[in-house]
């Protein structure tokens, strides 16, 4: 074999100056490489090895094996938490979905001051989480509370909104839909990228607004709706602030959700443990609902041809 089929065996050689290159490549992103394989990686592979121990931050950890995750599973607060948190991510995924979808429809018309209105719909996306539940808890009060006025007018009895087990979940989902700005905003760049000549085409064979939303608009954006659909259901499985703030778990646990269940195993009653081994069957609940998402996004999400 000659000397020059073996240099073609082995590739083209790396220049110097390609391989200077790659090195200051790889220098500007060593600061995000070492940031996630500190702040990332070693506190995921940390917290699998706290599942399999009983620690409680000052006594020296004791291997039990599997031990934590058989006492979850024998644990009733464990399937209080899971039901309390699949009904809310069910419910406040589908309405915040339907309520930003709605907005987008809104402000993708052709009105005056319609960029104005797209950014005092998007505001309360990046007004502090704390202020808006505060805020809410006000709205929400028993006694003097806006929404119970609201309901005095029509003769409605006063709710007990955050203080009724039967109201404390319904609750909190309208409280989410107060940030759906960041969705309503994916649902409009969605909109803008629909191909006009289909909507065209449509109306010149007599079909009107509704039909062409639904058999149009409605399938070109299925991409976009899996996207803000995914995200939704991810975010929701970790629903923490809203109920560690407004009602901390009650009533009766009605709002007692999963990672508010693990932060009270770790920071109240410091199980470490027992709380890792709670965040690592709820990153296989998320992992197997996103890959459950996808596998059925190939019966009706619809991407142009050409379209990865």
């Amino acid at each position: 074999m000659t000397s020059g089929s073996l240099a073609q065996r082995r590739g083209p050689r790396l220049s110097r100056g390609r391989f200077r290159r790659y090195l200051w490549g790889y220098f500007f992103v060593s600061p995000w490489i070492i940031g996630t394989l500190i702040f990332t990686a070693y506190p995921l592979i940390y917290s699998l090895y706290l599942a399999v121990v009983k620690y409680d931050l000052i006594t020296e950890p004791e291997f039990v094996a599997f031990g934590n995750f058989t006492r979850m599973f024998a644990d009733d607060i464990f399937y209080t938490a899971l039901a309390n948190t699949a009904f809310y991510t069910f419910l406040a995924v589908t309405a915040q979905l339907l309520v930003a979808f709605f907005m987008a429809v809104l402000l993708n018309q052709k009105v005056p001051l319609v960029n104005v209105f797209r950014t005092i719909f998007y505001l309360p996306t990046v007004t502090p989480t704390v202020a808006s539940v505060i805020i809410f808890m006000y709205l929400f009060n028993p006694d003097f509370g806006l929404f119970n006025q609201v309901l005095g007018w029509f003769g409605i009895e006063r709710i007990k909104w955050l203080d009724n087990p039967a109201w404390s979940k319904p609750s909190l989902i309208i409280m989410s839909l107060w940030t759906v700005g960041g969705q309503m905003l994916i649902f409009l760049s969605g909109l803008q990228a629909v191909p006009q000549a289909l909507v065209e085409a449509a109306s010149i064979d007599g079909a009107g607004k509704l039909r062409i939303m639904w058999h149009v608009t409605v399938p070109m954006i299925t991409p976009v709706i899996f996207f803000n659909l995914v995200l939704g259901i991810i975010g929701s499985f970790q629903v923490f602030t809203v109920a560690f703030i407004a009602t901390n778990g009650g009533p009766v646990d009605s709002t007692l959700f999963f990672v508010l269940w693990m932060y009270r195993h770790a920071f109240e009653n410091f199980k470490m443990g027992y709380a890792a081994a709670i965040g690592w069957i709820l990153l296989l609940i998320i992992l197997l609902f996103t890959l459950l998402q996808f596998w059925t996004s190939r019966r009706w999400v619809y991407y142009e041809a050409g379209a990865p």
